[in-house]
């Protein structure tokens, strides 16, 4: 706005300097009419600039009263983290939830009912959903005994319920999103029966997501099984009019790959307009990342995938206690390396800084990489809480 206003009174001191013959024009007989023509050149720009400014004032304000989309994809611990720190801020969000697991209580459930995996669905629920925390540690709550019960958690029992009275997952994870006033969306990467199958470098073949981490080799490629799948279409809506995407963090192959391998789901990140932002691991794990440094995470994703897709890299690049690392070598897992500069041989934006939160383990710190998130954005306003 100062420019149009400087521009504007340069043009409106020369016109008045013509009428009042400080600027002297032997040459021109009509130095009034000059003078008045530049003069109501001077109001037209100061006109025009004002018209402008305003408008992008109200874009600008149209813009921060929109509430920013935010898709989260992956499974584990690692994605209902990012929600828990993201929806502390005015975003819209939606979790895309990979529906591979097949151990413990979800793998029980998923035998005994043919329904999907429920227990990562449930974590991202428990995640975003405004309830009392007793109600929280109700969904959690796992049963310690009980033929038949022992080890399954009752927020999976209820999922299992629901998808019965429901008639399929899908609505059944939507009436429960609605029952605990989760903020925002929990979808499925998709409707199918979804299983692993790994393929390792000594020609062995594994199939089963709590398998793959047991066999004890380096994987060399992931598929799924079946492979003629489709994404929902409210997974598809919501990348198309994402603002950003969010890929980890959380297990590279059993937790991160499944959801981008599902055809059409690359296809339609790939068009987004979105800001798309790899979250990579804070430590390797055991039988699946062995020795794997940062950039050799994002290579895997692109070997599957066949194309370069994130713009953004976050990486941890704050040192773990002494006591952190005695207990991660303990169980064969180690910091994952941050190799910056290949990272951006691979055409990324690394942002490493300290996002860890440690207590008994290593964690990501929610509050953190949120912020880090919406700052990408340029949205820094808090969601104010009453």
């Amino acid at each position: 706005m100062r420019q149009w206003w400087l521009l504007a009174w340069t043009i409106a001191c020369f016109g008045i300097g013509i009428l009042a013959g400080v600027v002297r024009l032997s040459k021109w007989p009509h130095a009034t009419f000059l003078g008045l023509a530049v003069l109501l050149a001077a109001v037209v720009l100061l006109a025009f600039g004002w018209w402008s400014d305003m408008r992008q004032i109200r874009r600008r304000a149209k813009w921060q009263e929109r509430r920013l989309k935010i898709v989260a994809m992956g499974g584990g611990t690692g994605l209902s983290t990012i929600l828990r720190g993201l929806k502390e801020f005015q975003v819209d969000l939606t979790a895309v939830v990979t529906v591979a697991d097949d151990g413990g209580s979800s793998g029980r459930l998923r035998n005994d009912f043919a329904m999907p995996p429920p227990g990562d669905i449930r974590n991202c629920l428990v995640a975003l959903a405004d309830t009392e925390p007793l109600l929280e540690r109700l969904l959690q709550y796992r049963f310690h005994a009980g033929e038949g019960l022992e080890g399954h958690s009752f927020g999976n029992l209820f999922l299992a319920a629901m998808t019965h009275i429901m008639g399929d997952f899908e609505s059944a994870v939507r009436e429960t999103s609605r029952v605990l006033a989760v903020r925002g969306k929990v979808l499925p990467a998709v409707k199918e029966d979804v299983r692993l199958r790994a393929h390792l470098t000594d020609g062995k073949v594994v199939e089963g997501e709590s398998n793959i981490p047991l066999a004890g080799g380096q994987i060399e490629k992931l598929e799924l099984v079946p492979q003629n799948l489709e994404p929902l279409p409210d997974v598809l809506k919501a990348i198309e009019h994402a603002d950003a995407i969010v890929v980890g963090p959380g297990s590279l192959y059993t937790s991160v790959l499944p959801n981008l391998l599902v055809p059409g789901m690359v296809d339609a990140i790939e068009k987004s307009k979105a800001r798309k932002i790899y979250v990579c691991n804070v430590m390797t794990q055991p039988g699946e990342t062995d020795n794997l440094s940062a950039s050799s995470h994002v290579k895997a994703i692109q070997r599957h995938i066949g194309k370069k897709l994130f713009d953004y890299v976050l990486v941890n690049a704050a040192p773990l206690p002494d006591e952190a690392l005695a207990k991660y070598q303990s169980q064969q897992s180690y910091p994952v390396r941050v190799d910056i500069e290949e990272l951006n041989r691979l055409g990324l934006k690394v942002i490493a800084r300290d996002f860890v939160h440690y207590a008994t383990y290593a964690h990501h710190d929610s509050r953190k990489v949120a912020e880090q998130i919406v700052s990408l954005l340029g949205y820094e306003r808090e969601k104010s809480r009453s």
